[in-house]
């Protein structure tokens, strides 16, 4: 096991005070923007590739234009044929899907699931922030859906991330909703932009075809939260396993033969969540609750920085 040298503070679902809440998330900003400044470095030239989306001035066409860009009804009207002028989107709209989920409320090493998720949502926040961009989320517990609208500025990231380390656990036997979260990007329809979602992405794979629709009009990166329990069980003899998401409590022996079909089902689990995040088309950050995360986070933006957003055709500004 990795030692964790950066672990996040614990956010305890909004069971610390408010001074040390307050505390907590400014050790977390300071934390993410000491390693992350400078990873990725300059401006962006516009959210969308090419000219842009937004219609601007219309001019006199000139040979080579695209034909598709004719503004006839100016063109009608002065009897010279003119094209519309397009605006490139230079400020970028970032959407956060936040999965707490009973299953986040857990965690067997240095760190809890929950923590990782605000810490990711701190990260990106970080790196999508500044020259006016906007950032909101939707964050599902399974019994309730709660929206942040979109807005730029420290103090809106702020509170943002306050909402989200302070969401209150959802009740013992209700069940994560992840797909009516990202369902939930789509109507109504939002600026073109950039969506991210958090998630440990266990239980049934019934999001896929809401997430590849939502890759239709928006950039989308995927966070993988895991803990290792989710992915081995300890040789430990009899114990007692409660499932939150079901309500079911059941006693189990665990021996060499339940230890390797665990393993073999989360392994395969794992295969086909990342088969269907690939089908999406979306790149998958990785991070345990036994592992360094900010390294985690900083190796994955240093070998994705000139792939990050390059569908959208910008780099994030620091």
């Amino acid at each position: 096991m990795t030692t964790v040298t950066h672990a996040p503070p614990s956010f305890q679902a909004g069971q610390l005070s408010d001074p040390r809440l307050t505390a907590a998330l400014k050790t977390l900003e300071l934390t993410v923007r000491r390693r992350l400044e400078g990873v990725l470095h300059g401006d962006h030239q516009g959210l969308i590739p090419g000219p842009g989306s937004e219609p601007g001035d219309a001019r006199l066409y000139q040979p080579g234009d695209d034909v598709r860009q004719m503004d006839w009804s100016v063109t009608a009207r002065t009897t010279h044929p003119h094209v519309r002028q397009m605006i490139a989107d230079r400020e970028l709209e970032t959407w956060l899907v936040v999965d707490l989920s009973a299953s986040l409320d857990f965690g067997s090493a240095a760190v809890g699931k929950r923590d990782l998720v605000v810490a990711a949502a701190a990260a990106i926040t970080h790196l999508t922030s500044g020259g006016g961009n906007r950032i909101g989320a939707v964050i599902a517990t399974g019994d309730r859906l709660y929206r942040i609208p979109a807005r730029s500025g420290r103090m809106h990231a702020q509170t943002l991330l306050r909402r989200i380390a302070t969401t209150p656990r959802a009740a013992d036997g209700v069940r994560g909703d992840l797909r009516g979260a990202i369902e939930s990007l789509r109507r109504p329809q939002r600026k073109r932009g950039l969506a991210v979602v958090i998630s440990d992405f266990l239980g049934e794979i019934d999001w896929q075809r809401s997430l590849r629709a939502i890759s239709g009009r928006h950039d989308l990166l995927a966070v993988e939260i895991l803990d290792p329990l989710d992915l081995d069980l300890p040789d430990v003899g009899d114990v007692v396993l409660h499932d939150p998401e079901t309500g079911h409590t059941r006693e189990f022996t665990v021996t060499n033969s339940l230890r390797a079909d665990f393993a073999q089902a989360a392994g395969l689990h794992r295969v086909e969540v990342a088969q269907a995040l690939r089908g999406c088309g979306a790149p998958v950050m990785n991070l345990r609750t036994d592992r360094d995360w900010i390294s985690d986070v900083v190796r994955f933006v240093s070998t994705r920085r000139h792939t990050l957003g390059a569908t959208s055709g910008r780099v994030p500004r620091q």
